[in-house]
């Protein structure tokens, strides 16, 4: 008996909706990252990208529990002297609540090549609408 390996012409890919409209963002984050990496299927190999496409909507309207929306704090370099930005988790919800998801979904996959291929597959709005009805997403629930 030979051992079943995945080529990339076998890679069935769906595209999954989710509303992230009262969720808790660090749980949201993992199972997300759990589906982009795909973990949730029964031929996952750990060094290929075998991750559906995961659209995540209402993303301005997830919770957090604690003091985080004061005390979470998000940094970002213009690369000259002095100029280290900080913004807390309120501000950064207010301004860009995509990236929030993002960088929390994106701490969570690999730090390499793969981790960098598999974040192109998220897609994040603050809204309820997406451009992506085209693709049939099914509702994703957990």
């Amino acid at each position: 008996m030979k051992t079943f390996m995945v080529k990339t012409g076998d890679i069935q890919r769906e595209w999954y909706v989710v509303d992230a409209e009262g969720k808790t963002l660090g749980r949201l984050a993992s199972k997300i990252a759990q589906v982009l990496r795909g973990k949730h299927k029964v031929a996952f190999s750990p060094h290929l990208d075998l991750g559906d496409f995961v659209i995540v909507v209402n993303a301005d309207k997830i919770r957090v529990t604690g003091r985080k929306l004061d005390q979470k704090m998000y940094y970002r370099h213009s690369g000259y002297i002095g100029g280290l930005k900080e913004r807390n988790l309120r501000e950064q919800l207010k301004r860009h609540p995509d990236l929030v998801i993002k960088q929390a979904v994106k701490g969570m996959l690999p730090h390499n090549r793969l981790g960098r291929k598999i974040i192109k597959k998220l897609k994040v709005y603050a809204g309820s609408e997406h451009p992506h009805q085209a693709q049939q997403p099914k509702a994703f629930e957990f």
